[in-house]
């Protein structure tokens, strides 16, 4: 089947089998391996992308749920621009990161969760960031940069 949709503000479309997932469609078709993919399961997070402006787990969504659809990545997150976004910049800042497996769904959540929570308390972004998984941090550092990046960003 071919889907079409636009990916980080360019049109996208590929011939896919219909079970080919968003991740798959991302990384193999448009070799967009920012998103990562880590358990298959909608479990860890790392596949944390934008579709129409909401964050979903790619590896959850079927390519030809997304036909027409607005897909934001990691990659198109800072809209071209050599500069960071601001969550990513706070990111770096804070170091809500280690080996950075994780980050850029991570990334892409915090972006959603500023949007639908503007200025949540610890315990708000901790319970919005359940369902990504980070090995490596105690979560302080990232719930900081959340808390940071939220503020360059204006609370939106």
């Amino acid at each position: 089947m071919k889907v079409s949709m636009t990916v980080n503000g360019k049109a996208a479309s590929a011939d896919v089998e219909p079970r080919t997932l968003l991740v798959e469609y991302l990384r193999d078709h448009l070799e967009l391996t920012g998103t990562h993919v880590g358990c298959d399961t909608g479990q860890c997070g790392a596949c944390t992308v934008h579709l129409d402006g909401r964050a979903v787990k790619a590896c959850s969504v079927l390519a030809g749920q997304a036909e027409g659809a607005e897909v934001t990545t990691i990659e198109g997150l800072a809209n071209g621009s050599e500069e960071l976004h601001p969550m990513q910049a706070a990111f770096r800042e804070y170091h809500g990161l280690q080996c950075g497996f994780c980050t850029p769904g991570m990334v892409m959540a915090a972006v959603d969760l500023v949007k639908t929570h503007p200025g949540a308390s610890d315990e708000t972004i901790r319970e919005q960031l359940e369902g990504n998984i980070c090995r490596c941090t105690g979560y302080e550092n990232i719930v900081r940069a959340v808390k940071a990046g939220a503020a360059s960003m204006g609370g939106q």
